[in-house]
């Protein structure tokens, strides 16, 4: 297999993993009136409190999409903003706690829905993809 055939396996392979788990993730936000996209502000929030228009960029939307999401979600109790401690001018958004709540009952769903595929690999494979994956998820790894 040349360089340029493990390539295209390993591409093909990534959106093929891509499409399942994103199939469990729209069918879990369905369940819980949430978007694709709302998820992924729930899971970007669990554990920071970004800028809106940080929270914007990362997930490639423009300023008043993101508001317009925020909106949304403030109406039902889940995510608040408010300034941010250390500069005044800008707007921090995070969970409420009702937000809170809902994102661990989403991550458990999810992590329950997705086990049965992860748990027909060994524990030691488990740790291997673990590592393989992380300087894909997180660029400064990579350096």
């Amino acid at each position: 297999m040349t360089s340029e055939d493990t390539l295209d396996a390993l591409v093909d392979a990534l959106v093929r993993s891509t499409f399942q788990v994103t199939g469990v993730l729209t069918r879990i936000g369905a369940e819980n009136d949430l978007s694709l996209t709302q998820l992924r502000v729930f899971g970007i929030l669990r554990d920071r409190r970004p800028r809106v228009t940080e929270l914007a960029a990362y997930l490639g939307l423009d300023k008043s999409t993101m508001s317009g999401l925020i909106d949304r979600a403030e109406r039902r109790g889940l995510l608040a903003r408010d300034r941010n401690p250390h500069d005044g001018r800008a707007v921090d958004v995070f969970l409420t706690p009702a937000g809170r709540d809902l994102t661990q009952r989403l991550y458990v769903e999810v992590r329950d829905a997705l086990a049965p595929e992860l748990s027909r690999l060994r524990p030691e494979q488990r740790v291997q993809l673990l590592r393989l994956l992380e300087p894909l998820l997180d660029p400064a790894a990579a350096r």
